[in-house]
């Protein structure tokens, strides 16, 4: 690694297996979160990341393959995308029950996905950052991964405009502002929360996880 310093350990079996099972259950969830979905071209838009990111991760698995926290969070943040790409992030049974119990006025469901938004990508930024540049865990790191994944955000919202001047009221379902003048302000606030979130929580296990890595994985 090239900014982390790696303790010769025995790889960790389950790094082998962990991936392809993962993939297979994502695989799975996918297929039957397009059965029924509520709208075909929001589902499309809500999954595409999950469409553009998947190949790109089979295709580096063997030379730059991830940490099995890095695999995990990616599964559970596909998760959260179908099950808004199914429903519509407005119309989300869970967001409901939320809305329900704190007695807010919306759907928040959008708000679990872009929390999800900030935590996974501050994670696999860390990672990549760890292995390939001369930065070591410590502030400056932790500045880096969290100004990435405010642009993460931020590029998100423009992909979200684009659709909206492309598609018309044919991408209010996908934008999900539910009447919000300031959701886009929202969502990259939660996105900053989630990245700050999963550095603070996460940081041990992950710097664990990276020395266990096996060689010539970096």
């Amino acid at each position: 690694m090239a900014g982390f310093t790696r303790d010769r350990m025995a790889p960790d079996p389950r790094r082998r297996w962990t991936p392809l099972l993962l993939l297979g259950l994502g695989s799975l969830c996918l297929a039957l979160s397009a059965m029924g979905a509520h709208d075909r071209l929001t589902w499309v838009l809500e999954v595409s990341p999950i469409l553009l990111g998947v190949p790109v991760l089979i295709l580096t698995r063997r030379r730059f393959p991830l940490t099995t926290l890095a695999y995990v969070l990616i599964f559970v943040h596909a998760l959260v995308l179908m099950v808004g790409g199914h429903y519509t992030y407005e119309r989300v049974p869970l967001g409901f029950w939320i809305e329900r119990a704190l007695h807010l006025g919306r759907n928040d469901y959008d708000r679990i996905g872009h929390f999800a938004q900030g935590f996974v990508p501050a994670i696999l930024t860390r990672e990549v950052l760890l292995r390939r540049s001369p930065l070591v865990p410590g502030k400056w790191l932790f500045f880096l991964v969290t100004a990435v994944c405010l642009a993460i955000s931020a590029a998100y919202e423009l992909f979200e405009w684009g659709a909206a001047v492309t598609l018309g009221s044919g991408a209010d379902a996908f934008l999900g502002t539910q009447g919000d003048p300031w959701d886009t302000q929202w969502d990259m606030l939660t996105a900053l929360v989630g990245a700050i979130v999963a550095q603070l929580a996460l940081a041990r296990v992950h710097d664990r996880q990276l020395r266990g890595l096996g060689g010539g994985n970096s």
